[in-house]
């Protein structure tokens, strides 16, 4: 007996958008790495194309139907519009489905349907990755699928030939000079310490532009537009900054660029020698950038994101020796917490070089453990499963 579909044909991919752009941009890369490379037809379903449009700039907020470099983009309304299920179904972040849609899927009893989790370094998630939950009335199983840092865990997204383009970049004057040139800018100096710089609005920016003002090094700061922003602008007395303005205190020299797609954001990150991130999507880039890099985590109410940070900094600077581990660790929680970033600076500025070792070897580590290959590869067992059941109630 063999599966008769070991791969799936066709994936829905539900994004209710909570965090501007964290949420949608993770579906919108998993959708177009799901099309490009396994050659699945992709619908993704967003409540928020404006967001969408954002990190797409052929995407048209205003359109309930359109398809966008081989995605078909479509508008989640209420009532639900009547769509045949697809044989691979995610759910993203939790969000819950229409009910027309589930009832559809029950009837058609061809659907895989995957909760895929948010990221985690936690040590819970090992124990509930794959973790199979039954509907309470439809012949129907959703099963929850973690991202994560670990083998036992679903990975991270990662595109093929990602590490490739990252390396040629940084290997070539030429497209770096292009790089500095579509922003209007000269390349910087070796001695420059170029930082780039996206972030939720924090209390601890001031003291940072202090410490890097007041420092030896020069330092280029690349602020892209974002929440983050107007306090920048208030740091040099501008109350209404906007990309192109370059602002220059002391060593410090702040340029903020306009919002970057994706593959835009990438080459920021390789073009920079730290990189301040946020969220989930810029977090994960970060490390695939392999550069040193600061994570400001989405905070929550409860204050459980700072169990989730220290979860992910306990795995991250495990491999470094005390005084790196402790530089991390202190510019992380200072950002996190919103005070003491300035003071925290100096000494993480002074493990830099051990921190680029660190950063190249976590990617290589990471990259072994693929998001979309596992989501595919867990579909096929989920198939094979369903063929047996059913051979066996034939018989």
């Amino acid at each position: 007996m063999t599966n008769e579909r070991e791969m799936p044909r066709s994936c829905d991919i539900f994004c209710n958008v909570i965090d501007n752009y964290g949420d949608i941009g993770v579906c919108w890369r998993l959708a177009r790495l799901l099309t490009h490379e396994h050659g699945l037809a992709v619908r993704l379903w967003g409540d928020d194309l404006g967001s969408l449009a954002r990190l797409c700039h052929e995407a048209d907020a205003a359109r309930d139907i359109q398809r966008c470099r081989g995605v078909e983009v479509r508008r989640w309304v209420k009532p639900f519009v009547e769509a045949q299920p697809a044989e691979l179904v995610i759910e993203a972040f939790a969000c819950k489905l229409p009910q027309s849609y589930i009832e559809a899927m029950a009837a058609q009893q061809r659907s895989v349907w995957i909760n895929l989790e948010y990221l985690s370094a936690e040590d819970w998630v090992a124990g509930c990755h794959k973790l199979p939950s039954p509907h309470p009335s439809l012949p129907l199983t959703k099963y929850f699928f973690f991202p994560g840092f670990t083998r036992q865990t679903g990975g991270l997204l990662l595109e093929r030939d990602l590490f490739a383009r990252r390396d040629a970049f940084q290997n070539d004057a030429a497209q770096q000079w292009a790089f500095w040139q579509s922003f209007g800018m000269e390349m910087p100096c070796a001695e420059t310490l170029k930082i780039s710089l996206f972030g939720y609005e924090n209390d601890a920016l001031a003291g940072l532009f202090d410490a890097w003002a007041n420092g030896a090094q020069p330092v280029l700061c690349l602020v892209p537009e974002g929440r983050i922003l107007p306090q920048a602008g208030q740091y040099f007395g501008d109350a209404a900054p906007r990309a192109g303005n370059s602002y220059t205190r002391g060593s410090l020299q702040v340029r903020v660029l306009p919002f970057v797609e994706q593959e835009g954001y990438d080459e920021l990150l390789w073009a920079c020698d730290v990189n301040f991130v946020r969220g989930e999507d810029s977090c994960v880039r970060a490390q695939w950038a392999a550069k040193p890099f600061v994570w400001q985590i989405y905070p929550q109410h409860d204050a459980v994101h700072w169990q989730k940070l220290q979860a992910f900094l306990n795995r991250y600077s495990a491999p470094l020796d005390a005084a790196a581990e402790q530089a991390v660790q202190g510019l992380w929680r200072a950002w996190n917490s919103g005070r003491g970033a300035g003071q925290a600076w100096p000494a993480f500025a002074a493990v830099r070089g051990k921190l680029d070792s660190c950063a190249q070897g976590w990617a290589q580590e990471l990259a072994e453990n693929n998001l979309a290959l596992n989501l595919l590869d867990f579909y096929k067992k989920i198939g094979t499963m369903r063929a047996f059941k059913i051979e066996g109630q034939q018989t």
